[in-house]
């Protein structure tokens, strides 16, 4: 269950939600996958086409592929980043997640709105930041239940590293993300920047409300899953 909408602190209404205390503002609102005021921001994951090939012991010939064995696949290129389009519908086929997306904005606080509470199974999209497959760091955010039951985030996370998330697009195209990981995060020390900080490449955050749940302060934990662009079509 969530708090009522009478209550001033619900799950999206806390520190990790307050984009104007994060890197986010000035990474989107200003101008998309810049770094601003000397953030480097957070590691970046494994680019498309996985880890590179660990060395071994074999012998090698002149081209450098190990006798009796195939030379290794080139690393698959990172796609292009897509232009602007509105996005449409989030699906993680993996969780049966096949959802529609609505726009979000930030409020007369500056705080980001999230999905109304009476239509549980719809998915916000934070319409000042990037839109599926642009450059920088897109967000994506969802309810884990209301009081009517579960929401479309129940079981987020248990998405696994290495699924798909695919996000539809108004032009009719789609942005493929594939999960690098999925963290659990105090809201006492969300990691700001880390998680909405810029990105050069197209990136997408996925948050929900994790952790324990308590009818005064609300859930004590945000889960959210990192991924980054590895296909478009």
């Amino acid at each position: 269950m969530v708090p009522r909408r009478r209550r001033r602190r619900p799950w999206y209404r806390t520190r990790a939600y307050r984009l104007t205390r994060t890197a986010l503002l000035a990474a989107v609102l200003v101008t998309t996958g810049v770094r601003c005021g000397g953030d480097d921001g957070p590691a970046a994951p494994l680019q498309a086409g996985g880890p590179a090939a660990v060395p071994g012991s074999a012998r090698t010939d002149a081209r450098g592929a190990s006798q009796g064995e195939p030379a290794p696949a080139r690393p698959t290129p990172p796609p292009r980043p897509l232009p602007r389009s509105r996005p449409t519908s989030l699906r993680i086929r993996s969780l049966g997640i096949d959802a529609p997306v609505v726009g979000l904005r930030l409020d007369r606080d500056r705080q980001l709105e999230t999905p109304p509470l009476d239509r549980p199974k719809e998915v916000g999209w934070y319409q000042g930041g990037p839109t599926p497959g642009e450059s920088g760091t897109a967000i994506a955010v969802g309810h884990r239940d209301t009081r009517t039951g579960p929401a479309v985030f129940a079981a987020l996370a248990q998405v696994k590293p290495g699924k798909l998330i695919e996000a539809g697009r108004a032009d009719g195209r789609t942005a493929v993300y594939t999960v690098d990981r999925v963290q659990v995060f105090d809201k006492a020390g969300f990691p700001d920047k880390e998680v909405y900080g810029p990105a050069r490449r197209p990136e997408l955050r996925v948050l929900t409300c994790g952790g324990l749940f308590s009818r005064r302060t609300g859930y004590t934990s945000n889960v959210v899953v990192f991924a980054h662009l590895t296909a478009t079509k």
